[in-house]
């Protein structure tokens, strides 16, 4: 059933197959493609010679926690990417192969991250959770510790209220969308410093639910807060370059008031001054009526987009 592509001789392709089980794997294959089936299993018989396997993709099979052989992923030593996408996993599996880089787990119906699935998980960088059943109580004040080299964490399409606790440090994308997120807390963004690209579209943050310099953050180059209930824009850092605010309530913009530094001294910077670096605005969805403030032209110098 499956293929070996000659000019690929370390990948093997079993997908789009209608397979129920995991076939034998040869001790030569790094890649394993066995997506699109009907695979409701992971047991350990079919990987017993694959001791060198890196990459596996089980996206959009039948797979349940139950059905997943005790043991059996820790044991694949190697794997640095794991795919289990659109399956039927209630919660996270355990345990994990201690040098896995990549873990993707969207559309699941997860609902629990058992203690210390993450501890030892120093190499992982991406971790993807979105659109699955997770509550602010799935969410522990350790549930990310030990992923000391995460650099993106997508937990959107869940059921969130609350920002999720001790997202850890080294994060660079950070992806809640579509949750019903309401508050900000105060300094939230300090313990994840290099926090860069932040989405909150689609939740319920309003102008009480943001402190005064919540987004004033210096490593944040992309703020996304789109299809929230904001009636101003809140104060932003010089070094913002892209900002979505359409589809909220705003009824006015003030170039003055949201200018990162005072007006004067962005004109007198000119084009070549450390000047806002603002490139993107959107603001399409509001209550705002063109034309655009002339402020905000003499702030944003090197804005090349707005929409409104």
């Amino acid at each position: 059933e499956c293929f070996c592509p000659p000019s690929f001789p370390n990948a093997l392709y079993c997908d789009n197959k209608g397979l129920k089980e995991i076939p034998a794997i040869p001790a030569r294959i790094w890649y394993l493609y066995l997506q699109n089936n009907l695979i409701e299993t992971i047991s350990e018989k079919p990987f017993v010679n694959a001791t060198h396997l890196r990459w596996i993709n089980l996206n959009k099979n039948k797979i349940t926690n139950n059905g997943i052989e005790s043991g059996v992923l820790r044991k694949l030593k190697r794997l640095l990417y794991l795919f289990l996408e659109d399956n039927e996993l209630e919660e996270v599996p355990a345990p994990l192969p201690v040098g896995l880089e990549q873990l993707r787990l969207a559309r699941n119906k997860i609902s629990r991250i058992p203690e210390g699935v993450f501890s030892n998980l120093e190499n992982l960088t991406m971790l993807d959770l979105h659109q699955n059943s997770l509550l602010d109580s799935a969410l522990q004040s350790d549930t990310f510790q030990g992923l000391n080299s995460l650099m993106q964490l997508n937990i959107a399409k869940n059921s969130l209220k609350k920002m999720p606790l001790s997202i850890p440090a080294n994060t660079l994308q950070l992806f809640l969308d579509n949750n019903s997120i309401e508050v900000i807390p105060e300094n939230y963004f300090s313990a994840i410093p290099k926090v860069t690209f932040l989405r909150l579209n689609y939740n319920k943050l309003s102008d009480d639910g943001i402190p005064t310099n919540g987004f004033n953050v210096s490593s944040i180059l992309d703020l996304q807060l789109s299809h929230n209930q904001l009636t101003k824009i809140p104060p932003i850092n010089a070094h913002l370059e892209h900002l979505h605010l359409d589809h909220n309530r705003i009824k006015s913009v003030n170039g003055t008031q949201i200018c990162p530094v005072s007006i004067a001294v962005a004109e007198d910077y000119g084009l070549y001054g450390n000047v806002p670096r603002l490139r993107y605005l959107r603001l399409d969805g509001n209550e705002i009526q063109p034309p655009i403030p002339l402020d905000i032209m003499i702030c944003f110098q090197l804005l090349q987009a707005v929409v409104i």
